[in-house]
């Protein structure tokens, strides 16, 4: 590979060359060449989609995950019928994991038109934007959920006791699919853990610490827990989500979750009308949407997952920035 170009601190890459500096690191921690592909697609893409803190930097703590130390065993169906699986991730990373489960739901649906997959024993999953612009690039919409080990304070509590729950829905339509792909808590645990390894604050009302007092102090903010978003509306569909992971096997010890657990709902459009009707109607909608008066000093009014495809563009052509000191840790 080529030396990369240096602006200030960061390191400028090409998509090709983070793909290839992802495959390597991945490989030095255990993965083979083909689940360091997989892997590292997927956080390329986030980088590319301008989500740093869920692209490369996550292979460190893939590195220093608890469960990476532990073994892992070949991902199986445990549980199956035409249109269902429930899938043990074997201990997988959840980037490899969850695009094989994608890949089962794409199957089933492609079979019987409808699929609901299940998939646990994995965990770190990144975006669940990627796995639904694999399921409506296929031509079906979908649903995913995501549940994970608490990090997550509830509404008025002031210790974790849920996940970043993230929800996630994808429709077909052209040129792109409708993304909307959101975190139930305030940040992404990511964000937070980048913050720390640069030595950032984190803004203001994210976050708690031990005491449950506000803090911007990303590592006090480990050691207490994130807010959930919009009070305790997003409480409450953070408590759904952990729940619906219970449906895709999440393991509960000693009383609270602690298992990360998947669920993927994938059907095919023309169960209920004809596919080129709903891009259609679709595509209509989305340009109402645009159209509507915007408020003083709004330049435009964008559609969910939009400014991703756009800065993917973007940055395939100008490149990727990587802090130098995530570039040498990686390296």
């Amino acid at each position: 590979m080529s030396e990369p170009s240096a602006p200030g601190n960061g390191i400028t890459l090409t998509a090709d060359e983070a793909l290839a500096l992802g495959v390597r690191a991945l490989q030095r921690i255990g993965y083979s060449d083909e689940e360091s592909r997989v892997i590292a697609a997927h956080l390329v893409d986030a980088a590319l989609c301008g989500y740093p803190a869920l692209g490369l930097p996550r292979i460190l703590t893939v590195a220093e995950h608890p469960r990476t130390k532990e073994p892992r065993r070949a991902m199986r169906i445990v549980h199956e019928t035409p249109c269902s699986a429930l899938i043990d991730g074997g201990n997988y990373v959840g980037f490899y994991a969850c695009h094989r489960a994608a890949e089962i739901a794409i199957e089933k649906a492609r079979a019987s038109r409808f699929a609901v997959v299940g998939l646990h024993n994995s965990f770190l999953s990144g975006r669940n934007a990627y796995y639904l612009e694999m399921i409506s690039r296929a031509g079906f919409a979908g649903m995913q959920t995501a549940c994970g080990a608490p990090v997550v304070v509830p509404f008025g509590g002031a210790a974790p006791a849920l996940g970043t729950n993230p929800i996630a829905f994808a429709l077909p339509g052209d040129p792109h699919p409708f993304i909307f792909d959101m975190s139930t808590a305030t940040t992404n645990y990511g964000d937070v853990i980048l913050a720390k390894r640069l030595g950032e604050k984190l803004p203001e009302g994210l976050a708690v610490d031990a005491r449950g007092l506000p803090t911007t102090d990303p590592a006090a903010a480990l050691a207490g827990g994130i807010l959930t978003f919009g009070g305790h509306k997003g409480y409450g569909l953070s408590v759904t989500i952990q729940a619906l992971g219970l449906l895709a096997g999440a393991a509960i010890p000693r009383g609270q979750v602690q298992d990360f657990a998947f669920l993927f709902v994938v059907f095919d459009p023309e169960l209920l009308v004809p596919r080129e009707q709903f891009k259609r109607q679709l595509a209509e909608l989305l340009l109402r949407i645009r159209s509507a008066p915007r408020q003083p000093g709004v330049a435009e009014i964008r559609i969910p997952s939009e400014r991703a495809f756009a800065e993917r563009e973007r940055r395939r052509r100008e490149g990727i920035v990587l802090e130098r000191s995530l570039y040498e840790r990686l390296n």
